[in-house]
């Protein structure tokens, strides 16, 4: 089979074409490229999806991060908790920013934060948490946020890959991943389920002081022009980003819920392979899957070059973790225990899925894994 993808943005984009091509030649036309109107329409109905008083966009997931912490005003040396298993932007902006991070293991079956290794890292010197909404599933928030405010500690979350995605506290109160904490952060990098066609991001919060210090921190520290109150940076969201950004974002919902029927074909086809697990899903929350990713109990590395010569991508999310990471190893990698995330650095690979895939691709995909994960295990 030709041409699969482990994300078809051309496929999504033929789909959306019409509107997608109108919106932008609108913003060519009214040449208000930076701040216009579609930035501002954006904010507020995100805003009302994610039901936040604020949304700050920003020009990509790894400066909504920085300009989050930034806004808590840490100094050098604070202590932020964030788990070693994630991309690397969630731990880079903390060493940027001259903090210390803290890396904590991950719940073997959700492969997000570890509320237990959480609470054993917390020291008088922790001023932040940053949950990671990984491949798509909430962090247990409602725990998290129990310790969190016991102690005093702001949690800021990075819900790049997990927008849309809804989380269901004990009492049935329900909430939008990103608007739990004190600051959500969000990358909308073309792949992500709420993909721009460029670089983009955002950060979230109901704390009316907190969102204009994330506003003045993004546009160099000012609210008026020319007159800049604290060291910040420049970091916008572009308007054809934007207008982008409003059309696919009335389809998110819709997106999601192709990803989940990808999801449930996969964990259909791979329920009776005892060498395969196919990703839990917490009760607490839905999956909106930006990755499907699997656990095989052979060898993973050679299913992604058996699985390559039968013209299927698959990618490895993540080899090597933040606490082993050359850039950051002044911070005592070598000294943590993390069971959990040394084990799926071996054995974890994501599957194709987006929100075009078909039937016979989908078919043609498991069948392969099946067979090569089956001839591995002889």
């Amino acid at each position: 089979m030709q041409g699969l993808q482990m994300v078809d943005l051309k496929r999504q984009y033929q789909n959306i074409k019409t509107e997608v091509d109108a919106a932008i030649q609108s913003v060519i036309d009214n040449t208000a490229f930076i701040n216009g109107p579609e930035v501002k329409h954006f904010a507020t109905e995100l805003a009302n999806y994610l039901g936040v008083k604020h949304v700050i966009p920003c020009a990509n997931g790894t400066d909504a991060l920085q300009i989050a912490l930034m806004a808590l005003g840490l100094k050098p040396g604070d202590e932020v908790i964030t788990p070693s298993f994630t991309y690397i932007a969630t731990v880079e902006v903390v060493a940027l920013l001259r903090l210390k991070p803290v890396f904590v293991d991950v719940d073997a079956d959700t492969f997000t934060m570890n509320i237990d290794s959480v609470r054993n890292a917390i020291t008088d010197k922790t001023k932040a948490i940053i949950p990671v909404h990984l491949y798509g599933q909430s962090v247990n928030m409602e725990e998290l946020l129990a310790l969190a405010n016991e102690k005093n500690i702001p949690v800021i979350e990075d819900n790049a890959q997990a927008i849309g995605g809804t989380y269901t506290f004990k009492d049935g109160t329900q909430k939008k991943t990103g608007s739990m904490g004190i600051i959500g952060c969000t990358s909308f990098f073309p792949s992500k389920n709420l993909g721009c066609y460029g670089d983009g991001g955002a950060m979230f919060t109901n704390d009316d002081a907190l969102a204009e210090q994330l506003s003045m921190i993004a546009n160099h520290g000012q609210k008026v022009r020319y007159y800049h109150e604290m060291v910040g940076c420049n970091s916008r969201l572009d308007s054809i980003q934007a207008a982008v950004l409003r059309i696919k974002l009335r389809k998110l919902d819709e997106y999601c819920d192709a990803r989940r029927a990808a999801a449930d074909y996969y964990d259909n086809a791979f329920a009776n392979n005892a060498n395969i697990i196919t990703p839990h899903r917490a009760a607490y929350s839905t999956h909106v899957f930006h990755q499907y990713t699997l656990q095989v109990k052979v060898d993973r590395d050679k299913v992604q070059e058996l699985l390559a010569e039968k013209g299927i991508p698959s990618m490895i999310y993540y080899p090597v973790s933040s606490h082993k990471q050359e850039m950051l190893k002044e911070f005592g990698g070598a000294e943590y225990h993390l069971p959990v995330t040394d084990f799926l650095n071996t054995c974890v690979i994501s599957l194709p899925i987006h929100t075009e895939l078909t039937s016979e691709e989908l078919r043609y995909i498991s069948e392969h894994v099946h067979a090569i994960v089956n001839q591995l295990s002889k």
